[in-house]
């Protein structure tokens, strides 16, 4: 499985029992999609090693407590401690509507109301407080904030992002 292919679902944050139980800190909106799974794709030195799952249970709110086959103490719990957590993107819950993956619009042409095409999503950079589409019109990069307020609608039959900006946003760049 390689990487491209999976989503990040947390971390392991930290061990539960001498007995070799961790506990995962799940990024999601909804743990308890997640609480009965047969195994994750743990990343060590990039590339994704299969575990598998025991036992699971939700514990407060955003941490899935897990008991891995053949992690049966607290060494072996420490080697894989604040490693990442993937799985498969196919097993990713549907959105529809305005509600988006960042990795599905990819790609996407962005449309503005007012001035119409604006140019191609190449990547979303999520590393700042405000997430931000990064546009490519020729070889001129946009960078757009992801507001609700700016969204007007997701067309994925024809691979389009609406938006009503701000006037002054896309004309500062070009």
């Amino acid at each position: 499985m390689r990487k491209e292919e999976c989503f990040y679902l947390g971390k392991i944050a930290k061990k539960f029992s001498f007995k070799g139980e961790v506990l995962i800190y799940l990024d999601t909106d909804e743990p308890e999609l997640y609480e009965n799974m047969e195994s994750v794709f743990v990343e060590f030195n990039n590339n994704l090693v299969p575990f598998f799952i025991e036992n699971s249970s939700l514990h407060k709110n955003d941490f899935l407590r897990v008991r891995f086959e053949d992690v049966n103490n607290e060494e072996e719990a420490d080697k894989i401690l604040g490693l990442p957590v993937y799985l498969p993107l196919q097993l990713l819950p549907k959105l529809t509507g305005d509600k988006f993956y960042f990795h599905e619009v990819i790609g996407f042409k962005v449309e503005d109301k007012r001035l119409g095409f604006v140019g191609e999503i190449q990547s979303i950079n999520d590393s700042s407080a405000q997430p931000l589409f990064e546009v490519l019109n020729g070889d001129v990069e946009i960078l757009i904030p992801m507001i609700d307020h700016f969204l007007v609608k997701i067309d994925r039959e024809n691979k389009k992002v609406m938006m009503d900006l701000p006037e002054g946003l896309i004309e500062m760049y070009l």
